[in-house]
């Protein structure tokens, strides 16, 4: 669903679409982006981050924050995430990317079975992050900006190969948790590193 002009002269109707990125991953935050697009302003490519390569998602990116009438990226923090658990700090990003929204959004489509908590109309849209331009937006955004990230985190942490995997439980990174134990970036709250702590103190700051 493209957003929408109503017939009223002056009035508009901004829709935005929401998603995340990085529920999966053993280490770094959970990042979230919510996109109003342009109607006037078609993008053309747009689909789910997950069916891009790295390159075109950064294309996209490019002419989503070029082009779109409002975006926003925000995420929640290792520490959320094992305070509160992952659903809940993934609804914690959304929200906090919806209400960084300027001007602010009407309508929110988000991306999934679940509601952040917001004053403003919002509706879960199964798969929408393939059915939905505004979504498939927001799903590019979330993914680039948390790729960005986890490169950084390798910067720092260059021992666990986070530029490759992106924190993602490959066998790559499960052998260097074996290896080296987890980091203070790693989700304590997370089964193979929660193991691994009750075994092993954490090696690094």
């Amino acid at each position: 669903m493209h957003p929408q002009r109503s017939s009223r002269r002056g009035s508009s109707i901004r829709i935005a679409g929401v998603d995340e990125a990085g529920r999966g991953p053993l280490a770094g935050p959970v990042v979230a982006a919510a996109v109003v697009l342009d109607p006037r302003r078609p993008l053309e490519g747009l689909r789910d981050s997950k069916q891009l390569t790295a390159s075109r998602r950064g294309e996209l990116a490019d002419l989503i924050r070029a082009h779109a009438l409002a975006f926003a990226v925000a995420e929640a923090s290792v520490a959320e995430i094992d305070q509160l658990n992952i659903l809940q700090a993934s609804l914690l990003a959304m929200r906090r990317a919806i209400e960084a929204l300027s001007p602010a959004a009407d309508l929110v489509l988000v991306d999934g079975n679940r509601l952040p908590v917001l004053s403003i109309r919002a509706r879960a849209v199964v798969g929408g992050d393939a059915l939905e331009p505004a979504i498939s937006a927001a799903s590019i955004l979330a993914k680039t900006h948390r790729d960005a990230l986890m490169r950084g985190l390798d910067a720092r942490y260059p021992q666990y190969g986070f530029a490759r995997h992106f924190g993602y439980p490959t066998p790559e990174h499960l052998a260097r948790l074996g290896e080296l134990g987890p980091c203070a970036v790693h989700r304590r709250s997370f089964a193979p590193v929660r193991t691994l702590l009750d075994t092993a103190p954490l090696p690094f700051d």
